[in-house]
């Protein structure tokens, strides 16, 4: 039989970054509005932390696709769909590849140097610009809030495949094997 799953690594590292990228989004929006303050900061450093691991995730996920394909999809869907979500896809990586790079670009702009859990620091991109350091922030927001528009889409769309199309199109990055492939 055909395997119409995507292999165990792949499914974990889609759950993994799936929560590493909600996570981090969440404690921008949680942080964002907090007076400068210890929990302000401990906030914005694991904002960076995740971020940063997400970027290198993303790397990693790249190269697993790029060395195990997708498997076959088993449903038929309309050309305009299917191009839909090349394209969803598509975005996702570019954004989650974006978005920290904007937010280191940021942090150097604004003359705080990221650093990796304390295990070591990354080079600063730009010289010390706080305008540039507004403008990129702005961007990075945007960029930010753009990638959670298309989570929402892929999450309905999934959904929409699983409960009204019912061609079990969520299998697929399930650690649960379908019944076909038992």
């Amino acid at each position: 039989m055909t395997n119409t799953r995507y292999s165990t690594i792949a499914i974990l590292l889609h759950w993994v970054m799936a929560i590493l990228v909600l996570v981090t989004w969440s404690i921008a929006i949680v942080v964002s509005d907090l007076p400068l303050s210890p929990t302000r900061i401990t906030g914005l450093s694991w904002h960076k932390w995740l971020g940063t691991t997400i970027f290198f995730l993303v790397l990693v996920r790249i190269l697993w696709r790029l060395t195990h394909p997708a498997p076959a999809l088993k449903t038929s869907m309309p050309a305009w769909q299917e191009k839909v979500m090349q394209l969803t896809h598509l975005a996702l990586y570019l954004l989650m590849l974006a978005i920290p790079v904007v937010g280191w670009l940021m942090s150097s702009a604004k003359g705080y140097t990221v650093n990796y859990f304390g295990l070591f620091e990354l080079p600063d991109l730009v010289s010390q610009d706080k305008a540039l350091g507004h403008q990129l922030k702005e961007v990075h927001e945007f960029l930010a809030n753009g990638l959670m528009a298309l989570v929402g889409l892929h999450v309905l769309a999934a959904l929409k495949h699983q409960f009204v199309d019912k061609d079990h199109l969520l299998s697929r990055m399930s650690f649960k094997k379908s019944h076909d492939e038992k």
